[in-house]
């Protein structure tokens, strides 16, 4: 690997001298260590602003290869230490791991490593034996923290997530506006600020704040031609019947769901399954292992439907998800843009459909009137105009997402969104699916719902479906990939993305010089997993198949019927199913509503219980608000939901 001479001070402004003994060709090396004989759109550029010493911003949308941009100078700078800020402890874990495979030092810390652990990477960063060094920054807060850094040989900082620093960012974080200091503590290093998502005046922010000096800017187009722009309005009805058509329709690949609320992310989880859609839940009340579990088996294919709050998706790097569905309007067009772009990232059609709710402009509205901050609350109401905009606009939605980040496109229309060409066919019907939402009588249809049409595979993908065998190797080799993910405890996409999965069942490579031509694997990978992965292929050409699904699991509901009957209180059978408490409560509601289920007299204090039945014959069986706020508040919303079913149903019958 080439060496880094000691650096001199800065020559001139804006550019440090980080001279590369016996430069390599950084596309030798991409070919090498990624496994890639290619770079993406601006990436070779970026790497050589890197190199040459500049300060550097850039913009690459989700998916477009940001931390090869840094990853891959830093590994060509021998002797030194490129120190990456980053709000992400998984995500430097995970890339910690995938570098250390492919052969490139690197470390991070933070407060998963044990003190022994944190003063090992410490000392071996002093000495420059990592290429690349990870840092959240929080540690980078503490005066310890800088003055051991000013003794690591760097060659240069890295912010990602560098929106965060600025207040006009959708995710700012008061932690970032310490970074400005590097500039004063290291004044001969360059510094390069990359984000998947920033407004003009964003950037320009970043900019201002970290002190770039005559920076290079890459600014990549936000336009995602393969991604399918959708927005419907409706109810709470309505809305779970879509749902479940759009991911029953789903051809291949993975969903992702977005669910304002942890009660609403378990619930949502729990109807899906109750639909027989394997789905699992995400959120940030969860403890970090359980979160870690559910992500894993969403990663590695095990699970196909994920729900999750905005807590999921950061540093997310899975590249077959056909469907990104929000069932609220998130609170600004780039928060939507940032997790609606988790799909489709191997350049494959995709969905991104927003189903919101009148409601939820009027939550929105009321947090941001709840902002005590007048500059704030300016940025938050700026923030909503602009994707209520979006919802309720009848323009082209690629063109609106391109112009509210400074980009000026040529074209009128996408021809790949719902105001510029037809929608999926799931989106212009909804029937009621049994669900243990509130239910209304209505008429059953005959005919079964449309499936969205299977995505096309892009021209340099050929398609598997000419071989009979395609769609059980594939399988084959997910369960592989867990299997060796769980042995080596690690990721699945660590050990495989999916791009290279799919690459590898196309080729299926009989040596480990043809196994080097399929896209991620490069040297170091082969020689890690090459033996393995042969015979696996040979095992697979002998008969060999992946193990069929374990037995059927019990059903959310049939689960919590099941626990009522041995005697277990909702708060005991909330802990064994590892949800929330109003989650059950509302469960519980639903199976009474629809008469599988007994009210118990027990449940609900009787004289709170007469009390909310006097409320309900004046005020109607519909909305909870009114009659809640019509009672005393030691009266909870739980108490009025279990009584309001239990009317309901006493009046259906």
């Amino acid at each position: 690997m080439p060496r880094l001479a000691n650096p001199s001070r800065r020559s001139r402004p804006g550019v440090y001298t980080l001279q590369v003994i016996n430069e390599a060709d950084p596309r030798a090396l991409l070919r090498q260590f990624w496994g890639y004989s290619s770079f993406r759109p601006l990436q070779e550029n970026i790497i050589r602003s890197l190199l040459g010493g500049h300060d550097t911003c850039v913009v690459m949308p989700t998916g477009g290869g940001k931390s090869l941009c840094y990853q891959l100078p830093a590994a060509m700078l021998a002797g030194k230490t490129a120190v990456v800020i980053s709000p992400l402890i998984a995500l430097m874990q995970d890339q910690v791991a995938q570098l250390t495979q492919m052969g490139i030092p690197s470390a991070v810390l933070n407060s998963s490593l044990s003190a022994a652990q944190q003063a090992q990477v410490m000392r071996a960063a002093t000495e420059g034996r990592f290429r690349l060094l990870y840092l959240s920054p929080e540690r980078l807060a503490r005066a310890e923290t800088v003055e051991w850094l000013q003794r690591v040989p760097t060659s240069f900082f890295v912010i990602d997530e560098a929106h965060c620093i600025s207040e006009w960012g959708h995710e700012f974080r008061p932690e970032y506006r310490q970074l400005n200091r590097l500039r004063d503590l290291f004044p001969d290093r360059p510094i390069a600020a990359f984000t998947a998502s920033a407004t003009r005046r964003v950037r320009h922010d970043v900019i201002d704040q970290l002190r770039l000096r005559d920076p290079h800017k890459y600014i990549a187009s936000f336009h995602r031609p393969n991604l399918r722009y959708c927005v419907r309005q409706c109810d709470s009805r309505t809305q779970k019947a879509l749902l479940v058509k759009g991911l029953r329709g789903l051809g291949e690949g993975n969903a992702i769901v977005y669910a304002p609320t942890i009660n609403r992310v378990e619930e949502t989880a729990d109807f899906l399954r109750e639909q027989g859609i394997t789905a699992i839940a995400y959120h940030g009340r969860m403890d970090s292992e359980t979160r870690r579990e559910h992500q894993e088996r969403w990663m590695s294919d095990e699970v196909r439907v994920l729900v999750g709050t905005i807590a999921f998706g950061l540093g997310i790097n899975k590249a077959t998800v056909r469907a990104v569905i929000h069932l609220a309007l998130p609170k600004s067009l780039e928060q939507y843009y940032q997790e609606a772009g988790r799909a489709g990232r191997d350049g494959r059609p995709a969905d991104c459909v927003l189903l919101w709710r009148k409601a939820d402009a009027g939550i929105l509205g009321h947090f941001i009137r709840q902002i005590a901050d007048p500059a704030e609350k300016q940025r938050a109401w700026q923030r909503y105009f602009d994707i209520r905009r979006y919802a309720e606009s009848a323009e082209c939605r690629h063109r609106q997402i391109c112009t509210h980040f400074g980009e000026n496109p040529r074209w009128q229309s996408c021809g790949a969104c719902d105001a510029c060409a037809a929608p999926p066919a799931w989106l212009l019907e909804s029937d009621e699916p049994e669900s243990f939402s509130r239910r209304r009588k209505r008429k059953p249809t005959p005919q079964p719902a449309p499936a969205a049409p299977r995505p096309r595979p892009s021209p340099q993908v050929p398609t598997m479906d000419r071989r009979d065998d395609a769609a059980e190797l594939r399988e084959y080799f997910r369960e592989w990939r867990r299997a060796t993910a769980k042995r080596r405890k690690v990721r699945a996409y660590v050990v495989m993305h999916d791009t290279s999965l799919e690459e590898l069942c196309r080729i299926r490579p009989a040596s480990p010089t043809e196994l080097l031509h399929v896209p991620g694997f490069g040297e170091r990978k082969v020689a890690l997993y090459g033996d393995e992965i042969l015979e696996a292929l040979r095992k697979f050409r002998e008969g060999a198949r992946a193990a069929p699904p374990a037995g059927k699991k019990s059903k959310p509901a049939e689960e919590t019927m099941a626990m009522l009957a041995e005697g277990r209180t909702f708060a005991e059978i909330a802990q064994a199913r590892g949800r929330q408490l109003g989650t059950v409560i509302e469960m519980v509601a639903d199976l009474v509503e629809r008469g599988k289920l007994e009210f118990q007299p027990a449940w609900v204090d009787p004289a709170k219980q007469a009390r909310i039945e006097e409320a309900a014959a004046r005020l109607g069986l519909d909305r909870l608000h009114p009659i809640k706020d019509s009672l005393p508040p030691e009266i909870t919303y739980d108490d009025i939901r279990l009584v309001l079913a239990h009317l309901r149903r006493n009046q259906a019958e």
